[in-house]
């Protein structure tokens, strides 16, 4: 008497050959040349990092007479180019410590605000059912092919004329002076940021567990109740990685800044003002080097106390279960 084994489906023999592949890059990501490229490969990406920090702390005449790897043969240090740069009294010499809170001011909000409004928007996408739900998230994502070039006239416009159909007025233009125009930044980096934002959170969102969302509301929850003691806590991976993300691009926008803030002292950021010194003052390497490491120090310090946050962010939506 024979015996027939039952053949295997296919899915299952896809499913076998994918993890005996992942299997074999993990093997080979894990040996010590893998590890060692992966050293080489850290140094080398940072040395014009490390160029420019030793640089910003070089005198004058030795960062413009020889290469910064001369440093260690005959190493001498200053302080005179950051005291010039951040709290020097003429124009020409940065002043960037104004600068530098107008760009905290600028950035802190506009990452806050697509987070909050992303958040909810996730939520109700992901677990509140109502008409035209698929069509509001297929539009979403559908914003964000749309380049951002093509948005700044338009968005300029509705700040300076406001908004009207048929001669009658809808919104009135905004009108805004001085530190007002902080609001029209925030407003343009919000906006900007929304359709990504609200895409990337609905995938994690709507991958949480369906047992969770009825069980709370068979004790009585409420969707804000929820939204607030339920998914919050366990979308914050997800939430810190899309935070580093937009900090990121605020911290570092020359475009926006320099469209909507209004042009003036008070809520010109720090790119902008680089960007004034680098073209005005281009021999001024001195003032150059420390002025890009005062701007690139900020988003240093928040990704890498937020990289484990970020980590898990990146790998919270890669499974299911």
């Amino acid at each position: 008497m024979t015996t027939t084994t039952p053949p295997v489906a296919a899915g299952s023999q896809a499913t076998s050959q994918q993890s005996t592949r992942a299997a074999r890059v993990r093997k080979r990501l894990n040996t010590r040349a893998a590890s060692l490229i992966a050293i080489i490969i850290a140094v080398v990406w940072t040395i014009p990092t490390f160029g420019l920090l030793v640089s910003s702390f070089r005198p004058e005449n030795q960062i413009k007479t020889s290469g910064w790897w001369t440093f260690f043969r005959d190493p001498q240090f200053t302080l005179d180019n950051y005291q010039d740069v951040l709290f020097g009294q003429s124009s020409s010499s940065g002043q960037l410590a104004g600068y530098f809170v107008n760009s905290l001011v600028i950035t802190l909000p506009a990452v806050l605000f697509p987070l909050a409004f992303a958040a909810l928007a996730a939520y109700a996408l992901a677990w509140i059912n109502f008409r035209g739900r698929d069509w509001v998230y297929i539009g979403i994502f559908a914003l964000q092919i749309v380049p951002l070039q093509m948005a700044l006239v338009p968005l300029l416009s509705f700040f300076s004329r406001g908004v009207s159909l048929g001669g009658v007025t809808l919104m009135p233009a905004w009108n805004l002076d001085g530190a007002q125009n902080f609001a029209q930044v925030w407003f343009a980096h919000t906006c900007f940021a929304l359709p990504f934002a609200v895409y990337l959170l609905h995938n994690f969102v709507s991958q949480l567990p369906r047992d969770l969302m009825e069980a709370a509301r068979v004790d009585g929850a409420t969707h804000p109740k929820i939204f607030r003691t339920i998914v919050l806590p366990l979308i914050a991976p997800a939430l810190a990685a899309f935070g580093i993300f937009q900090f990121l691009w605020v911290w570092n926008d020359l475009l926006v800044a320099l469209i909507f803030a209004g042009g003036s002292e008070v809520t010109t950021p720090l790119t902008v003002r680089l960007a004034e010194l680098a073209g005005t003052r281009g021999n001024e390497w001195q003032r150059l080097t420390a002025g890009a490491f005062v701007s690139i120090v900020v988003p240093l310090i928040v990704f890498l106390s937020l990289q484990r946050y970020f980590v898990r962010g990146l790998l919270a939506g890669s499974v299911k279960g």
